[in-house]
């Protein structure tokens, strides 16, 4: 089976003051063994929803979906048994130590118990909560307990990962360590993994697909530099001494406008591109090059831009 993942027509849809709320619509996934995939969109988009529909947290409207060989409606405990699931919520027991609670999650798991400690020890270590392993959950920082809900996540090793939003409330050196373990992990191990984020560098530099998700729909999938290539482009940016140079320039360049003494090109491959404009355009007088973010893939795909509505729901 190359597919861990794959669901069709997977739907959800919410009752709420006798209204009807389509929170996923049709949706229509593959994911390959060993891939990391990366889920985008802002909040309400349908991301969460659709990840707990296929960890059986939630059950679909209507569709159906396979999940690491085991049908999420008709053998959810088979799903669950061969997966990871983090959250955005804490998940761990207030009153529990952070040890014993990986302890625990692992024994919930099957694990023996010399093989869950040394686990646990391992990712102690590694997201740097070594020194708070006999310490209460309860006394633990926002970001604290979401490295201990990501650790309960790991400690089984499992051959598919979902994370929804695993970065948020972490520090950069907390971010960057929870990324290097997850890369060793799928080196190690072959581990898929299937993570929303509203960190867009993230999923720009470790995703090798990323998927697009607006008002409940999938609206992109493809990879980061595809989408970049085909949606957005690149800007190059030249400045004349005079209008009049300008103008005579942008003729000469498909797809460009001008503002004054500045002429604006979104171009493929700009790297290219740029420096025989400037050979050719011998009047140039300044040149940038600003190659497109995801955000500007976003801001293609629905007008808007992805920065500006997450910032408007926080």
């Amino acid at each position: 089976m190359t597919h861990i993942i794959t669901a069709r027509g997977l739907t959800k849809t919410f009752r709420v003051k006798k209204a009807v709320v389509d929170a996923v619509t049709d949706l229509d996934l593959d994911v390959q063994r060993g891939e990391l995939v990366a889920f985008l969109g802002p909040n309400g988009a349908g991301k969460s929803t659709s990840l707990r529909m296929l960890t059986t947290l939630l059950p679909p409207t209507s569709g159906t979906a396979t999940v690491a060989g085991h049908d999420i409606a008709t053998d959810p405990a088979g799903v669950r048994a061969r997966i990871g699931y983090i959250g955005q919520g804490t998940s761990a027991g207030h009153n529990q130590r952070v040890r014993d609670e990986l302890l625990s999650q692992g024994a919930f798991y099957g694990m023996s118990r010399t093989d869950a400690a040394a686990r646990a020890d391992e990712l102690l270590e590694s997201l740097d909560l070594g020194a708070l392993a006999t310490r209460k959950v309860l006394g633990l920082s926002g970001g604290q307990k979401r490295r201990l809900d990501i650790a309960l996540g790991l400690i089984h090793s499992p051959e598919l990962l979902f994370l929804d939003e695993p970065s948020t409330g972490l520090d950069p050196q907390s971010r960057a360590n929870l990324w290097q373990h997850l890369l060793e992990l799928r080196r190690e191990h072959g581990t898929t993994i299937f993570v929303t984020t509203h960190f867009l560098e993230e999923a720009d530099q470790f995703a090798e697909r990323v998927l697009v998700m607006d008002h409940g729909r999938m609206i992109a999938d493809d990879t980061a530099a595809n989408l970049k290539t085909t949606l957005a482009g690149d800007v190059i940016t030249l400045g004349f001494a005079s209008e009049a140079d300008a103008r005579a320039a942008a003729s000469r360049i498909p797809t460009s406008s001008t503002t004054g003494s500045t002429v604006t090109a979104t171009v493929d491959r700009g790297d290219l591109l740029l420096p025989r404009l400037i050979r050719e355009l011998d009047s140039v007088t300044s040149a940038t090059l600003r190659q497109p973010t995801l955000d500007d893939v976003f801001l293609a795909l629905t007008g808007r831009s992805l920065r500006e509505t997450e910032g408007a729901h926080a």
